[in-house]
């Protein structure tokens, strides 16, 4: 049984799973979030471990978690999960595997389940050869008779509420804001960096000063279209997936009845590599013994299998419709042989393509991801694309909304104005860092007193990705921004990048620090945050005339005391 663990309603029904179930086994899959947080749907379950005081004896477990390594608080979550259970008695029946999605988490993961699967045969007495490979998850029916007002729409919960917009707006319940304003931010060269605004009146949502704005987007409908061309599915067909397994409390895994249509649209994932149970899933429908046998092969264990995935597939940004425009055979709407039900790879492929993208766009702008693969095809990202295809439509005085929420995020102003805050943001991790400008703006107009507010930002050339140029300037000129230091790492022989200002600045940064300032980073975490980790360590060592081991001591302290914030993607 498969369950999200927001949906349970009593956690201490997890303390009577091995009295009540004999021979029962909890697999915990763990994603860490921001600063080693848990995801919002896993928030409860954390609450209950950490503050908790029961007997889990009776319960055996083991856990997977997933992270990136380019986070400072890599797999937090899935590491206290594992701990937490083992210290309220609970019984761990194979050691935690850990999935680094900076490499390749697929990988991890089979890598982790070839072993976990012996192991749980050998300790609970299970036959390992049974054969339980066409076990579906979800059993698919076709509706013929339904009223549209039954049908979803691309709601991601409740029936009806795109058409009947009803507050509290959340995640679950997003609330569609008039766009207002699209337009392009750079000045030239050929990346694309565009400023969004959208109108937020009348929906309660509380937003404050660096929280992140999180888009519903919906799929390239040519991309649709083409995934019903290659499948042979009639994209309008009204059709529901139901489990299979009565007990299980996930019922669907997107809300239904919907059409094909519209979970290719907006409940399913066409664009980003398919993973090798999807392509797994194929090999059963190709008709051509070649590619049977090299879907078979790059879905395998193999070290020479792992190879030719992240070669063919990862490498080559191979989505599924590139998939199935390379290998034809598998585009056959015949059913696998072996007696198994009649349903077309269309169907089958929508069983096992059951993640929803909700892609955050930062506040205020977004980088248009817009690329061309080793094999020739253009991909474009989900959101960033959306907003690009809608982009002559508002430009035109067209209403066009879009379905939004609002992410809480951990980077927040001192409570106290006077405090001083030093900012290392370059590119589009400006955004937060602009909502924090103008609320210190507006903290100067009414009369506050302002600490010394520093702004390190970093572009390629001041020519063409200067974004918001006039806007910091001004700032900078009306005092604002008591400093303003701006990287072009492209426009002289030597690049030159945001850690590299901090560096010359060492003696002023250790000075704000030490009068209680505030240090915020926000951006690249592969290069970027690690880099301005190691120039921040060395101010430190040097200003504070510390050994490394001190400096590291002192940014913890500066952690533990919300001083030191980041909120960093790979």
């Amino acid at each position: 049984m498969t369950f999200d663990p927001e949906e349970c309603t009593d956690w201490e029904d997890v303390c009577k799973l091995g009295e009540e179930m004999e021979g029962s086994l909890a697999v915990f899959c763990v994603a860490t979030y921001g600063e080693g947080d848990p995801t919002d749907n896993a928030q409860e379950l954390y609450d209950w471990l950490k503050n908790g005081d029961v007997d889990l004896s009776s319960l055996n477990y083991t856990v997977f978690a997933l992270g990136n390594k380019t986070y400072e608080h890599y797999n937090a979550m899935g590491r206290f999960v594992d701990q937490r259970l083992e210290e309220l008695g609970a019984t761990r029946v194979f050691q935690r595997g850990e999935g680094d999605d900076d490499a390749n988490i697929e990988e991890d993961f089979v890598t982790w389940s070839e072993a976990l699967w012996p192991a749980v045969c050998q300790r609970f007495g299970v036959d390992s050869a049974l054969d339980t490979s066409n076990v579906r998850e979800y059993a698919i029916t076709v509706h013929s008779d339904l009223s549209p007002e039954r049908v979803f729409t691309g709601e991601p919960l409740r029936l009806g509420s795109f058409a009947n917009q009803k507050p509290p707006f959340n995640s679950k319940n997003p609330f569609l804001a008039p766009i207002r304003v699209i337009r392009e931010l750079h000045k030239g060269g050929e990346r694309s960096c565009m400023h969004v605004e959208l109108d937020i009146a009348g929906s309660r949502l509380n937003y404050v000063a660096g929280d992140h704005l999180a888009l519903f987007p919906s799929n390239d409908p040519r991309l649709v279209d083409r995934v019903g061309e290659l499948l042979g599915v009639d994209l309008d067909t009204v059709f529901s997936l139901t489990s299979t397994d009565e007990a299980a409390t996930k019922k669907t895994p997107f809300p239904c009845p919907t059409t094909y249509r519209t979970a290719l649209s907006y409940y399913v994932d066409i664009t980003s590599p398919p993973r090798t149970n999807v392509l797994k899933e194929l090999a059963e429908y190709a008709t051509d013994p070649k590619d049977k046998e090299f879907l078979l092969k790059i879905t395998s264990s193999s070290d020479d299998g792992k190879h030719q995935y992240r070669e063919w597939v990862l490498e080559d940004r191979r989505t599924l419709v590139a998939v199935l425009e390379d290998l034809p055979s598998s585009q056959t709407s015949s059913g696998p042989p072996g007696g198994a039900p009649a349903s077309t790879p269309g169907q089958i492929l929508l069983h096992l393509l059951l993640t929803q993208d909700e892609p955050d766009v930062s506040p205020r702008h977004a980088v248009l991801i817009d690329y061309t693969t080793r094999t020739g095809r253009r991909n474009m990202g989900v959101a960033t694309g959306w907003l690009k295809r809608h982009q002559q439509k508002v430009q035109n005085g067209e209403v066009v909304l879009a379905p939004i929420s609002i992410r809480h995020s951990s980077l927040r102003l001192p409570y106290h104005s006077s405090k001083p805050v030093i900012m290392v943001g370059p590119g589009t991790g400006l955004a937060p860092f602009r909502g924090f400008i103008q609320d210190r703006a507006a903290a100067k107009q009414s009369g506050k007193e302002l600490g010394e507010t520093v702004l390190f930002f970093g572009c390629r050339h001041r020519a063409e990705d200067y974004i918001y140029e006039e806007e910091l300037e001004g700032y900078r000129d009306n005092g604002v921004l008591s400093g303003l230091q701006v990287a072009f790492s492209r426009d002289q022989a030597d690049k030159v990048y945001v850690q590299h200002l901090l560096r010359e600045s060492g003696a002023a940064v250790w000075e704000l620090l030490e009068k209680q300032g505030y240090f915020y980073i926000c951006g690249d975490a592969r290069h970027m945050a690690r880099d301005v980790m190691g120039a921040l360590l060395e101010l430190i060592q040097d200003n504070g005339h510390m050994d490394s081991q001190a400096a590291s001591e002192y940014v913890k302290k500066l952690q533990k005391r919300n001083r030191f914030l980041q909120d960093v993607w790979s």
